[in-house]
C-alpha cells in the first residue's frame, strides 16, 4: 500500500485531534484579528480564540452559511489583501449572487496535497495519464483535480467539457489510465461507446476513474463500473472549501477527510453532534486556508462519518455517501423527499438506466411528482404487459421507500437531456394562488 505522507495518514486518532485543536486555535485567531464577521460573532459569545480548548466550547461559536456570502460579496470575507492571492474561483451563483473564492499559494498547495494524497491512495502514480473532463475557468473542478494529479507525477490532458466524440477518440488514440469526470458524463460517455462499438477495456488503457461534481448513489457506482468495467472513485468537495478536495481510497468505504486540513462535524436537527456512524448536516471548520477561511460552515449536505481505522491502513475519519441536501429537499404533500432517494430505487432495478428526470406540478392544490426513467437498451420490450409491469415494480419501490405515491415514466434510451456537467435532475413547476 502507497501513501503519499504516512506520518500524518496514519496518525492515531488521538495525535489528530490534538493536531487539530493546535491548528484551529491559530484559525480563529486569524480570523478573530482578521474577520469583522468572526470577531462580532465570536465576541457576541465571550469567546476568545485561546479559550477553545475542545469540540465542546468550540461549539458554542456561531454558524456560517450560504446567506453569509450574499451579505458580504463579494470579498468581504476575505481575510488577505488581493496582492496576496493568486487566485479567484466563481460559483455558479444559480440560487443568487456567486460566491467568489480567493486562494494564496499555500492553499492552492494544501488543495493539491490534499487531491495527491488522495490520489495515491487508490492505485494512481506517476506512470498514470489522466484525462480531466471537468471544465476549466471560474468552476474549481478542472483546475483541482489538474494541479492534484500534476503533484503526484501523473500527466494530465486538460480535456475539459463537452465534445463526447473527441473525448473517446482521445481515450483511444492515447494511452489514458484515468478518466475525471461528473458520474452522469462518465455513464453518457459509456453509452456513446456501445452506440459507435468501441470497448473500453479492449480498445483503451482506461483502468481507473474519478466521479464528482454531482450527487451520486452507491447503486450507480456499481452500474457504471458493470457498465465500463473502470474502478470509480468518489470524490467530495465545493468551492467554499477550496473545490474537489477530497477522495476514497482503494477500499471504496467512504471518501478520506484529512483531519489536519479539515475539521468536520455531523450535526442532528438540534445542532448536536451526532454519533459515529450516524446521519446529519455536514459542518466543514477549514484548518489552514489563508485567503478565505471557514470556521463552521454549514454546507447543506447530509451524511455520516466514521473514525474507525480503515482497512487501507488510514486513520483519518471518512465521509460516507451523500443521502441528500437540507435545501435540495423536496416536500411533497408534507413529506420530505430526496432526490438521492429516488436515485437509488432506480439503482435497484436492472431494466433501467441512470437516465432520469423530476417534475413537480401543483394541481388543484395538491402536489404530484414524475419521474421520467430511461429504460436499458437490452430491456426494451414490444409487449405493452412487460412494461406496466415495469412501471408497477418501480411505482411500488418508490413508495415502499417514500411513503408517497408518485407517477413513473419509462421512456427511450437517449430521451432524456444530457449534460456534460452537473446534472440538473429536478424541476419544480408549482405556482401557487394564494
Amino acid at each position: 500500500m502507497d501513501f503519499w505522507n504516512k506520518k500524518i495518514e496514519t496518525m492515531p486518532r488521538r495525535e489528530l485531534e490534538k493536531l487539530q485543536m493546535s491548528l484551529l486555535r491559530k484559525q480563529l485567531r486569524t480570523m478573530y484579528d482578521s474577520s469583522k464577521f468572526v470577531h462580532d460573532g465570536m465576541k457576541a459569545t465571550g469567546i476568545l480564540p485561546e479559550d477553545v480548548v475542545d469540540l465542546d466550547t468550540f461549539r458554542k461559536i456561531p454558524f456560517m452559511d450560504r446567506k453569509d456570502f450574499t451579505k458580504n460579496y463579494p470579498d468581504h470575507l476575505f481575510v488577505r489583501p488581493y496582492d496576496e492571492l493568486v487566485r479567484l474561483h466563481v460559483s455558479s451563483g444559480t440560487t443568487g449572487k456567486p460566491k467568489i473564492v480567493g486562494y494564496t499559494r499555500n492553499d492552492l498547495d494544501d488543495w493539491a496535497e490534499s487531491l495527491a494524497r488522495g490520489m495515491i491512495s487508490f492505485g494512481m502514480s506517476r506512470r498514470d495519464i489522466v484525462q480531466n473532463s471537468h471544465g476549466y475557468g471560474l468552476f474549481t473542478g478542472g483546475l483541482g483535480i489538474h494541479y492534484g494529479a500534476e503533484k503526484i507525477g501523473a500527466t494530465v490532458i486538460p480535456a475539459s467539457t463537452g465534445n463526447t466524440d473527441r473525448q473517446i477518440q482521445l481515450m483511444r488514440d492515447v494511452p489514458v489510465t484515468t478518466f475525471v469526470g461528473t458520474p452522469s458524463y462518465l455513464f453518457h460517455i459509456a453509452d456513446e461507446c456501445d452506440r459507435i462499438g468501441v470497448n473500453l477495456q479492449r480498445d483503451t488503457k482506461v483502468r481507473l476513474a474519478i466521479a464528482g461534481g454531482e450527487p451520486w448513489s452507491e447503486s450507480m457506482r456499481v452500474k457504471i463500473q458493470n457498465k465500463t468495467g473502470l474502478r470509480v472513485h468518489n470524490c467530495y468537495g465545493a468551492s467554499e472549501l477550496y473545490g474537489p478536495s477530497f477522495l476514497e481510497c482503494e477500499k471504496q468505504a467512504g471518501v478520506h477527510v484529512w483531519a489536519d486540513i479539515c475539521l468536520m462535524e455531523i450535526l442532528d436537527d438540534n445542532g448536536d453532534p451526532c454519533a459515529d456512524g450516524e446521519r446529519g448536516e455536514m459542518v466543514f471548520t477549514m484548518l489552514k486556508k489563508e485567503a478565505f477561511p471557514l470556521i463552521r460552515y454549514r454546507i447543506g449536505d447530509i451524511s455520516s462519518l466514521v473514525w474507525e481505522k480503515c482497512e487501507c491502513g488510514r486513520t483519518h475519519p471518512r465521509l460516507m455517501r451523500i443521502s441528500g441536501r437540507t435545501d435540495d429537499m423536496l416536500s411533497i404533500r408534507g413529506i420530505n423527499v430526496f432526490p438521492s432517494q429516488i436515485e437509488s430505487v432506480i439503482g435497484e432495478m436492472p431494466f433501467l438506466s441512470t437516465f432520469y428526470h423530476i417534475t413537480v406540478e401543483n394541481k388543484d392544490y395538491r402536489d404530484d411528482m414524475i419521474v421520467e426513467i430511461e429504460l436499458n437498451e437490452s430491456s426494451l420490450k414490444d409487449d405493452m404487459v412487460d412494461l406496466v409491469k415495469m412501471v408497477r415494480q418501480v411505482e411500488e419501490r418508490m413508495k415502499s421507500v417514500l411513503n408517497l405515491t408518485i407517477k413513473v415514466k419509462l421512456v427511450l434510451p437517449g430521451t432524456l437531456k444530457r449534460f456534460e456537467g452537473k446534472s440538473q435532475h429536478v424541476t419544480d413547476n408549482r405556482r401557487y394562488d394564494w
